[in-house]
């Protein structure tokens, strides 16, 4: 757990934000080097364990993550945050997303998530990985696969092994020009069906066949490219040329 203290960078002047820090593996590491430390956690006996453990060194706040506002924590704080955590495997994608929501109010994320959950959201165009969360996540900025651990890592070892990966957040909606909720609904859209063309899943979408022409040519895209072979730009220049459509 000292790589991931370490992957953080020098946080002695910073808000640290830990999810779900359980028995305190990565609070041990944190604890010391954190300007301040805010553990959330959902389980109440743990939740009090960690307060009898460290003390005055943290800040504990007994609460779903889901329903954490970091926005609210990063004004209070009057910085954006440094976030770490070891995700549960079950509502990973939420905390992602849910961290994509209030990306204005978060820096650095350093993050410990099943491995094939890694390779999605650090995948390129062309991989097998790549998909919505690869697009979505990345589109809220750059990430980048640190160190995979094995379950006997772990005590008790886990069914699967876990990769840490680091996310810098920096939007990129204004950057290309489009609207966020817009986007977001296109990739979600473009990859419905992953087998499927992105013209046959935007004209399944409900946009008339002779607009998603239209806006293939415009963006520069052939009409028979799948979306997993397509960048973020190109993502984007169809969000343009569709504008409000979908």
């Amino acid at each position: 757990m000292e790589r991931i203290a370490q992957a953080l960078g020098p946080v002695s002047a910073r808000t640290v934000v830990e999810i779900g820090p359980g028995l305190g593996v990565i609070t041990d590491r944190i604890a010391p080097r954190a300007g301040r430390l805010v553990v959330v956690e959902v389980d109440h006996q743990l939740a009090l364990r960690m307060q009898v453990r460290f003390g005055n060194r943290i800040e504990v706040v007994e609460q779903d993550v889901l329903k954490f506002d970091f926005t609210a924590a990063a004004a209070e704080a009057g910085q954006k945050l440094v976030v770490v955590g070891n995700l549960p495997y079950y509502i990973t994608s939420p905390i992602l997303l849910q961290l994509a929501e209030h990306s204005a109010a978060v820096d650095v994320a350093v993050l410990m998530v099943q491995r094939e959950v890694a390779d999605r959201v650090t995948a390129e165009p062309g991989s097998r990985d790549y998909g919505v969360l690869s697009v979505t996540v990345q589109m809220y900025g750059a990430t980048e696969r640190l160190f995979t651990l094995p379950p006997e890592a772990f005590s008790p070892p886990p069914e699967v092994h876990s990769t840490v990966f680091r996310w810098r957040f920096a939007p990129r909606f204004a950057e290309l020009g489009v609207e966020e909720k817009g986007f977001i609904k296109l990739v979600k859209a473009a990859f419905a069906q992953k087998r499927k063309t992105i013209a046959n899943n935007l004209r399944a979408a409900g946009v008339d066949a002779a607009v998603v022409t239209t806006a293939l040519a415009a963006a520069g895209i052939d009409a028979q490219a799948r979306g997993e072979s397509m960048p973020i730009e190109a993502f984007a220049a169809l969000s343009r040329a569709l504008g409000p459509l979908i």
